[in-house]
């Protein structure tokens, strides 16, 4: 019997460690999907990500890697681990059809009651997490973060926080980390409607986050993403800014990152004629 126990669970570890998505690298990482994880998959993720990242196992800096290769995030210890688990527990809680899941950064997680008052008949979940990079969400998309959900529409925002990268990665890398989460879920949910915002702007023009967003989002047009009928990408670039380029301060947090009430109102009406469009 206990034989038989250990052939079952090894199958089953063999089964979660199988992708579809056919990333550029293959680290070192013990457990490349499934949940929970393995008390080895757990040793490996709460090292600091700069260790984990592509080419480290080879003592090779292959930056331009980075935002398409699955990695957990990591604020020290297990913090991010916990919100993750936490997100895998409301994903578990909720399993079926489901009208909007939401994926990305703080920017996401935090329209909070902003989603409720803009949409209160729409059931949705948000695994949004501060501070995510495109590698962090493919990650969390690989190990539970979405199992068992059906969404008949998917409002995909990332790619903000890879701009602390961009010197490194460049450009082009972190619009390929964007096209990688959309190839994800697009295995995942093969019929769901995937919306993708176009990063939104931060700071002010001259700044390199802001000129760095501008040209990542330009560098997401030649990947043509909605080629495939059901991709919708929106731009809220012109929403958010003044005739001069400057970001339309009201809508704005005090960061010039995050968005307000009024910001998330702007937001929300954009989105609303592209929901109904991807679910008509």
């Amino acid at each position: 019997m206990r034989l038989t126990l250990a052939f079952l669970t090894a199958l089953l570890f063999a089964t979660d460690s199988a992708q579809a998505i056919d990333y550029p690298h293959q680290t070192a990482e013990p457990q490349k999907s499934g949940w929970p994880l393995s008390d080895e998959e757990l040793a490996y993720v709460l090292k600091p990500e700069h260790e984990r990242r592509p080419g480290r196992e080879s003592n090779k800096h292959l930056p331009k890697l980075w935002p398409q290769v699955p990695s957990a995030g990591h604020f020290g210890g297990d913090a991010w681990l916990k919100l993750h688990e936490a997100h895998v527990k409301t994903v578990q809680a909720n399993p079926g059809p489901l009208d909007v899941l939401l994926v990305g950064d703080s920017i996401t997680i935090q329209w909070g009651g902003s989603w409720k008052k803009h949409f209160p008949t729409l059931k949705a979940v948000n695994i949004g997490i501060g501070g995510d990079k495109t590698q962090n969400v493919l990650w969390r998309l690989d190990h539970g973060g979405v199992e068992g959900l059906q969404p008949k529409a998917i409002v995909l925002m990332i790619g903000n926080n890879n701009m602390f990268f961009t010197p490194e990665t460049g450009i082009e890398a972190a619009a390929l980390g964007i096209q990688m989460c959309v190839k994800n879920l697009r295995e995942k949910f093969p019929d769901a409607a995937i919306i993708v915002a176009k990063i939104l702007l931060a700071h002010a023009p001259s700044h390199r986050f802001y000129e760095d967003i501008k040209l990542t989002n330009a560098a997401l047009d030649p990947l043509k993403l909605d080629s495939d009928k059901n991709v919708f990408v929106f731009d809220l670039w012109s929403d958010f800014t003044n005739a001069d380029g400057t970001i339309k301060k009201d809508l704005f947090t005090p960061d010039n990152i995050h968005l307000s009430p009024a910001g998330y109102a702007v937001y929300a009406e954009r989105l609303k004629p592209v929901l109904k469009a991807a679910n008509p």
